[in-house]
């Protein structure tokens, strides 16, 4: 009795364990995530014709290793639907996404997508960002000044639909924002910063109301990092001065423009969009748009 007990046993486990290597089954590198982070996914069969994930947000892939940022914090249902030899298996997870206290907007862009932290030390800045991304004033705006190894610019709202070679980079809110300078914060590469007028006639150096820029810059020298500080009169920090000379930046606009944030991922975004042709104005020849997300 107790042999047949055993072998009845052991049938049940082989069949269980052929059947559970028929199933398809969603495998993630976390289950619960912060907004921020990535999660990635995989399929537990890899040989199927194709592939097709449902994120549960409204986005898609037919990538059969996906990596994804949920940009609203809550349980997401991740549905994959696999096909191979007119057969489909579908499997369904869960993921929970954790609201963070950083302020983060996503930048997505034809070239891929910046993931940026917006400093509560620049609140006016800050808030003023958010307020726009939210109404959607970005949205379809251009990038219309490049400078490779310099810097990329957009928020002109003249920008959007604008047609070739129209001159661009005056238009605006129809408000300016107070200057907030930090030390704490540099044009290091990935720094968000407001585009400005001139001294001569912007004293106060106040901010657009609506235009930035993203640095990309480049390396820099101990010694040119000693120079600018006798320059300006500032000390930096053994930390920035790392940023400066592994990273890059543009550390002569320190302490001129407000920096009131930074590119936490997708720096190499920067460096596509700087590389792009350019005609005369800094304006891309190939129209580089843009739209805003914010994280909650």
């Amino acid at each position: 009795m107790n042999r047949i007990f055993i072998f009845v046993l052991i049938l049940c486990s082989i069949w269980l364990y052929s059947c559970s290597k028929n199933m398809l089954q969603i495998v993630a590198d976390q289950k619960q995530i912060q907004l921020s982070q990535k999660v990635k996914l995989s399929p537990s069969i890899q040989d199927a014709e194709n592939y097709e994930w449902d994120f549960g947000d409204g986005e898609k892939s037919t990538s059969k290793f996906p990596e994804h940022r949920f940009l609203k914090s809550g349980t997401r249902t991740v549905t994959l639907k696999t096909t191979k030899a007119n057969k489909t298996k579908i499997s369904k997870m869960d993921i929970q996404v954790q609201a963070t206290t950083d302020c983060l907007v996503e930048l997505q862009t034809p070239m891929g997508n910046m993931l940026i932290k917006l400093y509560d030390e620049t609140p006016h800045h800050r808030d003023n960002f958010i307020k726009l991304a939210e109404q959607h004033y970005y949205d379809d705006l251009l990038f219309h000044r490049v400078i490779n190894g310099f810097m990329i610019q957009g928020g002109d709202p003249d920008s959007k639909n604008a047609v070739a070679g129209k001159n661009l980079g005056s238009g605006g809110p129809g408000y300016t924002v107070d200057a907030e300078f930090n030390p704490k914060f540099i044009h290091k590469k990935g720094a968000l910063a407001a585009a400005r007028t001139g001294d001569q006639i912007n004293p106060q150096k106040k901010s657009s109301g609506s235009q930035f820029y993203i640095v990309q810059g480049t390396k820099q020298s101990e010694a040119a990092l000693s120079r600018m500080e006798d320059q300006k009169g500032i000390k930096y920090s053994e930390a920035q001065k790392k940023a400066y000379m592994e990273m890059g930046g543009t550390p002569f606009l320190d302490m001129e423009y407000t920096v009131y944030g930074e590119v936490i991922d997708g720096l190499d975004v920067i460096d596509k969009i700087a590389a792009t042709k350019t005609q005369r104005g800094d304006r891309p020849e190939q129209d580089v748009k843009m739209k805003m997300v914010v994280l909650k």
